[in-house]
């Protein structure tokens, strides 16, 4: 039986579809959908606007940093408490019960057949769509820089985070490394290096596969919520993204 039903919508949207820009960005985290069939997995309205249901402002972000640095986007429209489309499907963080101190009663006891479809009708059609314009560009000759955006909350288990940004990378830290120099140059941030999270191959998805797999540069960009939430912050969050992400790739040597 088919999850996703006429009236929902589908699992990605792209802007810049034919962006001429080296930089691919995708938004793994950008939407809160839940497919109708689900109902509202069990959690209020409230949780569900908060972090843990999606990354905040970072689709909003990602529509006008490809506008600016004309660049293909792709952003996943499903809320991560559905499936959550940057963890490989089956590891524990793929579909949680509990995220930080809220239950998602709805993914309590699920079958096989349950994980299969959210699977095969949500993440799968995602990154199936990335692999394909991927080996478009390849095939075109086109070069690709991966960014990966995302936000982080600025407060998670009660636990404060002063950084306003961070900049996250798996074994193949050059982008990563620019990318950092660059940001903390503008001399009006704290910037985590690999911090408020750290990328591995056991929690990342597309910074690993899309990305470090097919040797291509890669990065991923996490922006704090309260500071991207709203238009203003979008706007000047991308000028920033498109002044220093040029001039990132400028310094690697490829």
């Amino acid at each position: 039986m088919a999850l996703l039903a006429p009236g929902d919508p589908p699992p990605y949207v792209i802007e810049h579809d034919h962006g001429a820009s080296p930089f691919f960005l995708t938004c793994d985290h950008g939407g809160r959908a839940i497919p109708s069939a689900l109902g509202d997995l069990g959690v209020s309205e409230p949780e569900r606007r908060r972090h843990i249901a999606w990354d905040i402002g970072v689709a909003e972000l990602g529509k006008r940093l490809a506008a600016k640095l004309d660049a293909f986007l792709i952003t996943q429209v499903y809320s991560r408490l559905v499936i959550d489309c940057n963890r490989h499907p089956g590891s524990p963080q793929s579909i949680v019960t509990v995220s930080e101190r809220t239950a998602i009663p709805g993914n309590v006891g699920l079958g096989d057949s349950d994980r299969t479809a959210r699977a095969s009708e949500i993440f799968y059609p995602y990154h199936d769509r990335i692999v394909r314009e991927l080996e478009d560009r390849a095939a075109r000759k086109q070069d690709t820089v991966l960014i990966t955006l995302h936000s982080f909350t600025p407060v998670y288990m009660d636990d404060a985070r002063a950084m306003q940004a961070g900049v996250l990378y798996n074994r193949d830290a050059r982008l990563g490394h620019a990318l950092l120099a660059e940001l903390r140059a503008q001399g009006d941030l704290e910037v985590g290096d690999n911090e408020p999270y750290a990328a591995t191959e056991a929690t990342d998805y597309a910074l690993v596969v899309h990305g470090e797999r097919r040797g291509l540069l890669q990065v991923e960009i996490e922006v704090r919520q309260d500071l991207i939430e709203h238009a203003a912050g979008q706007d000047a969050w991308a000028e920033r993204l498109a002044r220093v992400l040029p001039r990132a790739l400028a310094r690697v040597e490829r």
